[in-house]
């Protein structure tokens, strides 16, 4: 799509964003006044999901586990295009009467992965599916929403309560005390409980959601899927619950697992049956622990377990 097209589309938005979140619309306005650009460029970033539809890259991989009472993990893989890695930003806002958020996000977009000081945490999974309401909740900013949440119950009335998501989507929301996987669409939503074991996985389809139709767009997702629940359930035949789920041995252990590959849970190389500019690897880990006494989390930059990822980052980093 040339900028002009892309514009364009994001004046649809640009009026719903004003109307149903003014506070985030503002904050897009103070991001294109500092960065000297126009505000339908920062709308653009925002609503980047719902304008490409139909040209969705990435696949992600995420996973929910209950720790205890009061506490939840909360990770996933991000895996896009290589050429997105420089654009990654890491995030800590503060705003009068809401939680503090710590994030991962690329420049400009306002809402993303992560977690705030009252333990709620997020996921994302990208689901591809028609239609597009521009007059409802662009995902970028249902994340931001949610970011905002002091619990997610409060997370899911603020998406309720502006009629809904604008595309198809998965976030995987948790906070200490309880994890849903909100399987979103325009038509209707379908929220995915914890099963036995505490455990919620999600991929890039729709596991109960049909209230659309999805195509069948990246073939890893079913296989990674079926790798993650694998995996877990090993580790909970063996024994893991409660401290012992730590991030490290999750990234050891799943996250950095290539089974399957090029359609696996780590991408290093990506899917050589995809032109590469779409061809997704994993760009980052995040690994959040909801703990009610005081959420953290660990990130790496890169591919976990191939030893080209970064140090282990610590959120909150100060």
């Amino acid at each position: 799509m040339s900028w002009d097209s892309v514009r364009e589309l994001a004046q649809e938005f640009r009026a719903a964003s004003e109307r149903n979140t003014p506070a985030v619309y503002a904050e897009m306005q103070g991001i294109a006044d500092a960065s000297g650009r126009d505000i339908l460029d920062i709308v653009a970033l925002n609503c980047r999901s719902e304008i490409a539809m139909g040209c969705f890259s990435d696949g992600c991989t995420s996973l929910s586990w209950k720790k205890r009472d009061d506490a939840r993990i909360l990770a996933q893989n991000w895996d896009w295009s290589n050429l997105v890695g420089e654009n990654l930003a890491l995030v800590s806002i503060e705003q009068v009467g809401k939680p503090r958020i710590h994030m991962v996000t690329e420049a400009g977009i306002i809402g993303k992965i992560g977690f705030n000081s009252a333990g709620v945490g997020v996921c994302l999974n990208a689901i591809k599916a028609h239609p597009c309401i521009s007059s409802k909740v662009p995902i970028h900013v249902a994340l931001r929403l949610c970011l905002e949440s002091q619990s997610v119950e409060e997370a899911v009335q603020a998406i309720g309560s502006l009629g809904g998501i604008a595309c198809s989507a998965h976030i995987l929301i948790a906070d200490s005390a309880t994890s849903l996987g909100l399987e979103l669409s325009p038509l209707g939503d379908v929220h995915l409980k914890e099963n036995e074991y505490g455990i919620i996985t999600h991929t890039n389809h729709f596991l109960e959601n049909r209230h659309i139709v999805e195509s069948a767009w990246l073939p890893s997702s079913p296989y990674r899927l079926d790798r993650i629940n694998q995996l877990t359930s090993e580790l909970v035949g063996n024994g893991l619950n409660g401290d012992s789920i730590t991030p490290a041995l999750l990234r050891e252990t799943i996250f950095s697992d290539t089974c399957n590959a090029p359609y696996s849970i780590s991408l290093r190389q990506g899917d050589p049956n995809r032109h590469w500019t779409v061809r997704s690897i994993t760009l980052f880990n995040i690994v959040m622990n909801l703990d009610a006494r005081c959420p953290e989390a660990e990130l790496v930059i890169g591919q976990p377990g191939t030893g080209t990822e970064s140090s282990v980052i610590k959120i909150p980093w100060e």
